[in-house]
């Protein structure tokens, strides 16, 4: 999908012009396929297997391969064809409240941006506010049907692609049901409640791109990379309930030293002085 997209989103007889814009930015560092001898950039050309000439975009077309070699073409004209002014509206289908979706149907999300009628895009992000709703619609991007979930945001409403439910795979193996312990869940929940503490999306940094951006500025002032010193990490404890006691431990410590809190130590046996 563009990252603008004009559309309009439809229920009903109400009826709102729209552009999209994607969400999630693309941040990863950019690498190309270089000859290691030449050091020059690698190449990919579109050819065709019968001719061998070099084709333009301009004459390549879609095709379905219904036997061995053998195609049905799509033109980009015949495509339009096939869709409705419906297809092309994001039509929704229903409501229902948010919770109610997994995650795991969630692909991409994009800003809905409302072109003029801004009474009813406002209205429709009230309602949906205030009754913790969100709409289920359908639409067709390209030559492919999406369904898409539609939310209220700051007041503002946010649309996001979903996999269709033949498109997500079943898990392929069964949990056993659980057979802890009383005692094991009572350390696991302390060391949850331990654990937990607010989402906030600024804390979390790609650490990796900084280390491969310092790398890069390293390469190109003629250094050698250096390797990362690795971080001490605690021996695998083969006992259940010994690992979640030791994290426990650990992250108590932690949340008190963070705090500044003293620890006092163990007291060591009182020895009895000798007359």
């Amino acid at each position: 999908m563009a990252y603008s997209y004009k559309t309009s989103i439809t229920f009903g007889f109400v009826f709102i012009p729209v552009e999209l814009f994607a969400v999630i930015k693309n941040n990863d560092i950019s690498f190309n396929m270089i000859h290691k001898k030449t050091k020059q950039r690698i190449q990919y050309k579109k050819t065709c297997l019968n001719c061998e000439d070099n084709v333009n975009a301009q004459d390549i077309v879609r095709g379905f391969e219904y036997n061995k070699d053998e195609y049905v073409t799509f033109t980009s004209e015949e495509f339009n064809k096939l869709k409705t002014q419906k297809d092309k509206n994001i039509t929704i289908m229903q409501f229902a409240n948010l919770d109610e979706i997994d995650p795991i149907f969630y692909n991409r999300s994009f800003y809905v941006v409302p072109t003029n009628t801004f009474d009813a895009y406002n209205l429709m992000a009230e309602v949906m506010s205030k009754q913790k709703k969100v709409a289920i619609a359908k639409t067709v991007l390209g030559n492919k049907e999406v369904l898409v979930s539609i939310r209220s945001k700051n007041g503002a409403l946010i649309l996001s692609t979903l996999f269709f439910f033949e498109e997500v795979q079943p898990q392929p193996y069964n949990i056993e049901k659980p057979k802890n312990n009383e005692k094991e869940l009572t350390v696991a929940k302390a060391l949850v409640s331990a654990m937990e503490k607010d989402f906030e999306p600024k804390e979390f940094i790609d650490e990796f791109k900084i280390r491969l951006e310092k790398a890069i500025e390293q390469k190109i002032n003629g250094k050698q990379i250096q390797k990362v010193t690795e971080v001490k990490t605690p021996n695998k404890v083969i006992n259940l309930m010994n690992a979640l006691q030791k994290s426990l431990n650990a992250k108590t410590k932690q949340s008190l030293k963070k705090q500044n809190v003293f620890v006092m130590p163990k007291r060591t046996k009182k020895v009895k002085a000798t007359k």
